[in-house]
């Protein structure tokens, strides 16, 4: 460990808003960890990282469906780095009937999505608390504000997310740590995702963002303290202004097209 080094921990740092962020802290000159599944190509993201930015740059490929392999792995990181950023990036959901999704693919949302941000956050805090100003950005969803037929396990963990990031933030809120999070909607990731949910009308289409622009903004308010980081104004809207009555089954109807 070079006592003079801080690094960002980036989750799911392979691809989409992870592997956008990464290079927006670069750009700012950030030491990075890049965290993601096996076989995302993370290494050549890291490396070409390093050449463009000449920024220190490692990784770690992890399943986080194991709490065993994401304990073993904070605590070789909370000895080895100054860890002055952490980012709670990696997610997973789906669309799929209730009666039709295995208890597998529902543990596994539950288990990435809440268990291993809590464990994260928990382990890392030590090590955040050690440095002169540190930062925890976590990544809920726009559906942490309506439950959605057809996806119902994905908007509850999210808005799990966004209440522990804003409770850990009042907690925190004398110490040197700093506590935002950010409510995204879908974003442009990968052709195929875009035309999915360009297919679910004009609010999908007005409604998709783009990853670097999240990703900039997001942690221009970070570094600015925001606890809240309001990212689409219009989804905002839609998912917690109107009535339940109104929104549930309206996002329902609209995702209902995935199934």
């Amino acid at each position: 460990m070079n006592s003079k080094l801080e690094y960002a921990v980036i989750t799911g740092a392979s691809q989409g808003l992870g592997r956008a962020f990464a290079l927006s802290l670069a750009e700012k000159g950030q030491n990075l960890i890049l965290i993601s599944l096996p076989n995302q190509k993370l290494n050549q993201l890291a490396k070409q990282i390093e050449e463009d930015h000449y920024v220190k740059t490692v990784y770690f490929e992890l399943d986080f469906c194991s709490d065993k392999d994401v304990i073993i792995l904070t605590k070789y990181l909370n000895s080895n780095f100054n860890v002055n950023i952490l980012i709670n990036n990696a997610g997973t959901g789906g669309t799929k009937r209730i009666n039709d999704a295995s208890l597998t693919y529902l543990n596994t949302i539950i288990q990435v999505n809440i268990k291993a941000t809590t464990v994260f956050t928990h382990q890392l805090l030590p090590n955040l608390k050690k440095q002169q100003k540190s930062y925890i950005l976590n990544v809920s969803s726009i559906a942490a504000f309506s439950p959605v037929g057809y996806k119902t396990v994905y908007p509850a963990s999210k808005a799990f997310i966004h209440s522990f990031s804003i409770g850990l933030s009042e907690e925190l809120k004398s110490s040197n740590v700093s506590v935002s999070v950010i409510n995204p909607g879908a974003m442009k990731t990968n052709p195929e995702i875009t035309a999915r949910i360009e297919k679910q009308g004009i609010i999908g289409r007005l409604t998709l963002l783009d990853p670097k622009r999240v990703a900039d903004f997001s942690i221009k308010k970070m570094f600015q303290g925001t606890t809240f980081i309001l990212i689409n104004p219009i989804s905002w809207f839609i998912a917690s202004l109107l009535p339940n009555k109104i929104k549930v089954p309206m996002m329902t109807n609209i995702v209902k097209r995935e199934a």
